[in-house]
């Protein structure tokens, strides 16, 4: 007879083999909610085990990647001293997330710890990506450019070191996502979160942030004098 606080309890084992567990969580969990009905009064199913350690893992990644998100956003309104700028600089990660979702669908790659990780680290990137192209545009429109023009040559001047920093890191990240190697699937996924989200994101910071630059930056930008002889 086995206890668990005291309370007496059925032990149920089961493994998972040729799939994921999330999936086969959700099914047990099915199961359970159809036999909750036919239990006698006093009865509870818990499951627990890995499927725990999962769930809980998902929870603090997930909120570890808005989190980032968020504190990414205030420090660089810190710096910009503006609301506007880092929003348009974030405008590159709804790209990033795209790529990410279709990368693990298409490599049929299940939503997991690792890729959770990829994720994080593809928000730094592609942010850092997308501030050289606010910067340059911020500086094109002190020397008088509009907002269009400035985002414009912003696009095109950007273009190579941007596609360089992203290129460095797929490059860097290919040999992971293809799992060879002894455990290398366990990694897998980190790397082709980060491959899918950059190129996504790239294309995103040097097409669709412009465009929102273009289209937010509506005021002439004013620049003190006694600062730029400084």
């Amino acid at each position: 007879i086995t206890h668990y606080n005291v309370a007496r309890t059925f032990d149920i084992q089961a493994n998972v083999d040729g799939t994921d567990l999330g999936s086969v969580a959700g099914r047990v969990n099915r199961v359970l909610a159809d036999a909750k009905g036919e239990m006698p009064r006093g009865t509870t199913v818990t499951m627990k085990g890995q499927v725990q350690s999962m769930e809980s893992s998902f929870t603090g990644l997930s909120y570890g990647l808005l989190f980032a998100i968020v504190l990414v956003y205030l420090l660089m309104v810190v710096n910009f001293q503006s609301w506007l700028d880092p929003f348009i600089i974030l405008m590159a990660l709804p790209g990033a997330l795209a790529g990410i979702a279709w990368m693990l669908l298409l490599s049929r790659t299940t939503l997991s710890v690792p890729s959770l990780m990829g994720s994080i680290m593809c928000v730094g990137v592609a942010t850092a990506n997308s501030i050289l192209v606010v910067t340059f545009a911020n500086d094109q429109r002190k020397h008088g450019f509009d907002a269009k023009n400035a985002a414009l040559a912003a696009g095109m001047t950007r273009l190579r070191p941007v596609i360089m920093t992203a290129l460095a890191m797929i490059l860097g990240m290919l040999p992971m996502s293809l799992g060879v190697g002894e455990g290398g699937e366990q990694n897998a996924p980190l790397g082709r979160a980060v491959i899918g989200g950059l190129l996504f994101a790239t294309v995103s910071t040097l097409f669709f942030v412009p465009v929102m630059y273009s289209l937010l930056r509506t005021k002439t930008l004013v620049v003190d004098a006694a600062w730029e002889s400084v």
